[in-house]
């Protein structure tokens, strides 16, 4: 049984020019839906409203938070990960960016004054609660319907005013009647970790031992006395390596020449532990166990874990063709945010990869509403598409594979000429982008422990002092700030 809720009574609208100090009256009483409560689609909700936009937030889970909700199921029946659970995080994470770089401009991830993890780089629980309180403070949780998974987003049947509207169709859990209600716009903020990207490996479909994607690994206690390939040496196929060394007789990290940066990483925790074994891509699985190596070489394992990346996936969306998924590449999307032929009714948020959060999510999400309430306009659809296609063209020509369209590679100036160019998003501290890259080549040095002892500059401890952070005096070049306890 299907629901029909249909508020509309709306007149035909035009954008205002750009940067136009007042609201569109014709969008100001719009009703926009943002699909997802994670960190976007907060980012998203805030700014929205923010523009006297009417919100509402579905979202499938029982909380916000998105991939930060932490959930210790796993797709235990589909252990390579396609059977929908929506969290990718493992029981022990730690963030890998510094906290300092990971609030909203308006509102610092403070460590917690009534307790928990206060170090530069804490456990996933500790930004989940930082966006619970996000969520509280500026009063968002109104607007978010959970336990609401969206079936479907189609476009609308044409109306007399032309104006283009869609409808979103949803269910609650425990219910059996699903809702329809129409939408003057849609923002669209899944995310894009939680469907398993897999790898095409002979044998795989007749290997009988366990095989998992990291999107389903928690913890290690079922790997005790095990041999582990690791197949892809990204930064969570080194981090659950490091976890498994503890417990499991051997683990093997199998890397392509694609990571070489990533496996130039892996040196001083080879030199350490001498159950880590570093290898070449995997060419084939056999029936026997044998986890074959390009260089010839192989080893019995036990399991092979996949951390090979993710799929953009919008199962619930309509767009007649105008909106596709080709390995990997949204499109076309102007910015990575409008489809040309649907805009502004229909944009994405949260689909650049490798960007800072979540101030990327804010500046995308501070453009869409600054186009929806008409305080900015964009290009006509014919220019954008050329954007696109022009965009699509460079790529091609510096031999960039389509399934890179959206990453971004952590360029701050990038991100910064992004933000001022599509809302005047102010540009980024200079000390906050030394923190960052001073973050990244720790990283690149020693993972095991780039998090529990680092050097801050001189710029970046004045800017600490001057937002706040800390009231101490200056540490000494020489000396390593320690991690507070968890």
């Amino acid at each position: 049984m299907v629901q029909n809720i249909d508020q509309d009574a709306s007149q035909s609208h035009r954008l205002n020019p750009i940067m136009e100090d007042k609201v569109s009256p014709d969008w100001s009483s719009k009703k926009v839906c943002v699909v997802g409560a994670g960190m976007w689609g907060l980012a998203a909700a805030r700014e929205l409203r923010r523009e006297g936009l009417d919100v509402a937030v579905l979202e499938q889970s029982g909380g916000v938070g998105g991939q930060w909700l932490y959930d210790a199921a796993t797709d235990g029946g589909d252990p390579l990960g396609l059977a929908g659970v929506h969290s990718s995080i493992f029981a022990s994470l730690r963030l890998n960016s510094p906290r300092e770089m990971m609030g909203f401009s308006d509102f610092p991830f403070r460590p917690s004054a009534a307790g928990g993890d206060a170090r530069r780089y804490p456990v996933h629980g500790e930004l989940l609660r930082y966006v619970r309180d996000f969520c509280d403070v500026f009063g968002l949780m109104d607007a978010v319907r959970l336990n609401t998974r969206v079936v479907r987003v189609a476009m609308a049947p044409p109306r007399r005013d032309g104006s283009l509207k869609w409808t979103v169709t949803s269910k609650r859990d425990g219910e059996e009647v699903e809702t329809e209600e129409v939408f003057d716009a849609v923002v669209v903020a899944t995310g894009h970790y939680s469907q398993p990207r897999l790898p095409s490996i002979e044998g795989m479909d007749r290997w009988r031992r366990r095989q998992l994607h990291s999107h389903s690994y928690r913890v290690s206690d079922s790997f005790h006395g095990e041999v582990v390939v690791i197949v892809g040496c990204s930064l969570s196929g080194m981090e659950i390596a490091l976890e498994l060394l503890c417990v499991a007789k051997e683990v093997h990290l199998s890397a392509k020449s694609t990571e070489e940066d990533m496996v130039a990483a892996t040196s001083k925790m080879l030199s350490r532990h001498g159950n880590l074994h570093l290898r070449p891509q995997v060419e084939h699985l056999r029936e026997d166990g044998r986890v074959v190596f390009d260089d010839g070489s192989c080893v019995v394992a036990d399991t092979v874990v996949y951390c090979t990346g993710y799929n953009y996936s919008f199962p619930f969306l309509e767009t007649e063709g105008k909106v596709t998924v080709d390995d990997n590449g949204v499109g076309p999307l102007y910015e990575h945010v409008f489809p040309p032929s649907l805009a502004p009714s229909l944009s994405f948020v949260g689909i650049p990869s490798k960007v800072i959060l979540p101030q990327f999510a804010e500046v995308q999400a501070r453009w869409v509403a600054h186009v929806l309430s008409g305080r900015r306009t964009l290009p006509s659809p014919e220019e954008m598409l050329r954007a696109v296609e022009e965009h699509a063209a460079s790529m091609e020509a510096a031999g960039t594979p389509k399934r890179r369209t959206h990453d971004l590679l952590l360029d701050l100036e990038q991100c910064d000429e992004y933000g001022e160019r599509t809302c005047g998003f102010p540009r980024m501290e200079q000390w906050k982008k030394e923190i960052l890259r001073s973050s990244f080549s720790g990283l690149l040095d020693d993972i095991e422990t780039y998090r529990d002892g680092y050097r801050d500059s001189d710029l970046v401890r004045h800017g600490l002092r001057h937002d706040g952070w800390t009231n101490e005096k200056d540490v000494g070049d020489d000396e390593e700030h320690a991690s507070l306890p968890a």
